[in-house]
């Protein structure tokens, strides 16, 4: 094995065995590192820049230097429930779950922020929700800011003692987002619209918080919630919008919608050309593109510049994932979940496919800090067989793999992070890399088939089509006149009607390709020999057997139209009229 096709980053591990840290170039547990064997360990987290690891085993929380493994820091903070780092990681967040009993008065603060170099909580506070509950930082660790009561407040980090400046009152902010960037400050606020009025994200530049630094503004009806994603430098920010039902029952997810803000006012959404959910939304690191997974399965892939504009068409597939490595020159993407574990890994600079391949029963993936890597992870409680990593090369070579024998399980694998002065730019191979065997047996490849359809010779064709890739900037521009002839009209029809009387005269195949299968219904059609009761009954099959068809395309994710989906609510009562009727004797 050659020394490119390693990774020099650690990655640490948690799980009913307790916490242990594996060398990410030789493959084995670092021996500096002494294993923390409690069975109990609900967290643990690297700092941003890979500089300390913490933990939580329930009694105390432990903070290691990871250049020479020494224990830095422990807080008795026994039921801790999360934890973050700072930026920089000059200071540790922990969160333990608010309570009230005969020891612990009420409004005793359950979250504190400690100061790693002193040891000393800077700051607590009463935070009583576990969702979205860390405090927001600036990157350059000036500025802090949390949600209470609907009130955005923000402190600077020498100042914690004062808010240096909240929201408006009449703004009721139910989420908010800073932007990383750090020469000026920006906010993303999410105000929740009232019944029959719409919600609003509005960009505000730091320090005013009001109508004077509203930056650019966005409304929308649709919007349970949203989640806000920036970009790495900060400038740009996509606000994804859901509610938890599709009112026109086309999607079981709900409905979800895409729009994008910058810091120059700027504010559109994002024109997707696919129906269905949205189930990935990542920036590249670079900060000049970003990748949108969406529409029912198969699902379509589209890389997008900052104007909105479609850059790449991956085509469809089935993917549900996506992932650029750092260095922002690959884009790996992956179906998981109630998917088979297909991934394909792109060249962004060529626009080609690298490599696909299979890594089934994955519930978690990560790119190494080296961009040349990922790692491929089984845990528990998603999946409580088979747990364990595997480390892959991007060329689709497992080099390593580490199974977790039952029944200890595995909870958790996570790569060090490194700062980005350390990432160093490679040249993208073709040539593969030869890694070992996985021991665990591959999955069947067999295409999924939904249950009405299994029994029958063929799959639905909708199921069998797939997009292939495209490049929409190769489209001919409007306006641009061709140079191609014109081409001959009659000339065509005739030879269209030629070659449908040649295939007229073809013998027919014995499974021919677009011939769709009809899913036929469970039920069996038996004759009364009473003419008009044979009738009805045959009627009655058909109907039931185009239901079953319906049913069998709505599980593969193809959306039906209002009167298919009434048609599937009266099959209980065309079966009842049609058993009743097999009943009847002339």
């Amino acid at each position: 094995m050659t020394s490119n096709s390693k990774s020099t980053a650690f990655i640490s591990c948690r799980g009913t065995h307790g916490v242990q840290v594996f060398d990410g170039s030789l493959f084995q547990p670092v021996e500096g590192f002494k294993h923390e064997s409690s069975k109990t360990c609900r967290l643990a987290v690297w700092s941003i820049d890979g500089k300390y690891l913490a933990w939580a085993n329930g009694v105390m929380v432990n903070v290691v230097e990871t250049s020479t493994w020494s224990l830095l820091a422990q807080f008795e903070k026994p039921k801790t429930s999360g934890l973050q780092f700072s930026p920089k990681g000059n200071f540790l967040m922990t969160w333990e779950p608010y309570q009230v009993t005969k020891d612990i008065p009420v409004n005793t603060p359950n979250l504190n922020i400690w100061n790693l170099k002193t040891k000393q909580s800077v700051k607590s506070y009463v935070q009583k929700n576990h969702s979205k509950w860390e405090p927001s930082w600036s990157k350059d660790e000036k500025l802090l800011a949390r949600n209470l009561n609907l009130e955005l407040q923000v402190y600077e980090v020498d100042k914690m003692d004062s808010i240096n400046q909240r929201s408006e009152s009449t703004m009721k902010i139910a989420d908010f987002s800073m932007s990383p960037l750090c020469s000026s400050y920006f906010f993303l606020c999410y105000i929740q619209g009232t019944k029959g009025q719409p919600s609003f994200a509005k960009l505000f530049k730091y320090p005013n918080l009001n109508a004077s630094g509203l930056v650019a503004s966005k409304s929308f009806f649709q919007g349970d919630r949203v989640d806000m994603k920036w970009n790495k430098p900060g400038n740009c920010v996509l606000l994804m919008t859901s509610t938890d039902v599709d009112s026109t029952g086309a999607s079981y997810y709900g409905k979800q919608t895409l729009h994008f803000l910058d810091v120059k006012g700027t504010s559109a959404m994002v024109q997707l050309s696919k129906d269905g959910p949205i189930y990935s939304v990542e920036w590249n690191p670079k900060g000049n593109e970003f990748c949108v997974i969406y529409g029912f399965m198969p699902a379509k892939a589209t890389l997008f510049d900052v104007k909105c504009e479609p850059k790449f068409d991956f085509g469809t597939g089935p993917r549900n994932s996506g992932f650029f490595n750092p260095l922002g020159n690959m884009l790996l993407l992956g179906g998981f979940g109630n998917l088979q574990g297909k991934i394909e890994i792109w060249d962004l600079q060529s626009l080609k496919l690298i490599t696909p391949m299979d890594a089934p029963d994955t519930t978690y993936l990560q790119w190494s800090p080296d961009g040349q890597h990922f790692m491929t992870s089984t845990t528990a409680p998603r999946l409580r067989v088979s747990n364990g990593f595997k480390i892959w090369h991007y060329s689709g070579g497992l080099l390593f793999e580490h199974n977790i024998e039952p029944p200890n399980e595995l909870w958790e694998a996570m790569w060090q992070p490194v700062p980005d002065s350390d990432l160093k730019e490679f040249k993208i191979s073709n040539k593969k890399v030869v890694g070992i065997k996985p021991s665990q047996p591959q999955v069947s490849k067999e295409l999924y088939r939904p249950p009405g359809a299994r029994g029958t010779s063929a799959i639905l064709k909708f199921l069998e089509e797939r997009e292939p890739p495209s490049n929409p900037k190769a489209a001919k521009p409007i306006g641009v006149v061709s140079n191609k002839v014109k081409p001959n009209v009659r000339h065509e029809r005739k030879m269209k009607k030629a070659a449908a009387a040649e295939k007229a005269t073809e013998l027919p195949t014995e499974n021919p390709p677009d011939v769709e299968i009809t899913v036929n219904s469970s039920v069996q059609l038996v004759l009364t020999g009473d003419e008009a009761v044979d009738k009805k009954l045959r009627e009655l099959k058909k109907k039931l057997d185009q239901i079953a068809l319906l049913k069998a395309q709505q599980s593969a994710g193809k959306k039906l139209e209002l009167n298919q989906m009434d048609k599937i609510k009266k099959e209980n009562d065309f079966l009842k009229e049609f058993m009743e009727l097999s009943l009847k004797k002339k």
